[in-house]
């Protein structure tokens, strides 16, 4: 089972250990559906806490690249991110869990800022698990990047800016209050997190199921 593929300790950017605990299926459980509230997902308590503001239903990916579980669901990621109907828009948050892979979270901060992330996300996998190149330390990934076209120092100044560390922290916060331990977990619209899933298709499947469900209430 997927459940909390990778789990890691929570590395200490914002202090102490804050998860919040799932909820079990409510008695107002539709006996149709085919997930199940505090099974294969669980609502997130408290009032929703979406990534951004942006008006459509938000679906997020919870990774690292320091992740060999997020490196398997890579190419479902995208299967899925592309399936995604119309009014459901796909994000990646790196999870900072351990001193390991705080590089790679930085990484991808600063490969979003510069906008490679669609042209380096999936080769980043690649060639960390498939070709085994050695990408560990942030002057490693400032390798990976130059090979695919980014100026080096400018990825290195944006990847350890003052900026970067604090959405590292705030994004860290709020994966807390999602109450995620594990990777690659699923949050829809900030209400709903992946829990006890079988596979992968199932995981993609599922995350479908949500994100229809949040646009038909919308």
């Amino acid at each position: 089972m997927l459940k909390h593929l990778s789990r890691v300790r929570l590395f200490a950017l914002v202090g102490g250990l804050l998860l919040a605990t799932a909820c079990s299926a409510g008695s107002g459980q539709d006996p149709s559906a085919p997930y199940t509230d505090g099974v294969e997902y669980a609502t997130i308590p408290g009032p929703a806490q979406r990534y951004s503001p942006e008006g459509k239903v938000e679906v997020v990916e919870v990774f690292s690249y320091g992740c060999i579980h997020c490196d398997h669901f890579a190419p479902y990621a995208e299967k899925l991110r592309q399936a995604l109907p119309k009014g459901v828009v796909f994000k990646l948050v790196p999870a900072p869990f351990s001193a390991e892979w705080l590089p790679f979270a930085r990484a991808f901060y600063a490969a979003k800022k510069l906008g490679v992330v669609d042209k380096t996300h999936l080769e980043l996998f690649k060639e960390k698990f498939d070709q085994h190149y050695p990408m560990n330390t942030l002057d490693e990934l400032a390798d990976f990047y130059a090979r695919e076209g980014v100026n080096r120092e400018e990825f290195l100044r944006i990847a350890t800016s003052d900026a970067v560390t604090q959405q590292m922290k705030s994004d860290l916060a709020l994966i807390q209050k999602w109450g995620v331990t594990g990777t690659p977990t699923i949050v829809v619209d900030g209400k709903y997190r992946s829990a006890d899933v079988h596979n992968f298709d199932q995981l993609s499947a599922l995350t479908q199921w949500l994100a229809k469900r949040e646009l038909a209430a919308k």
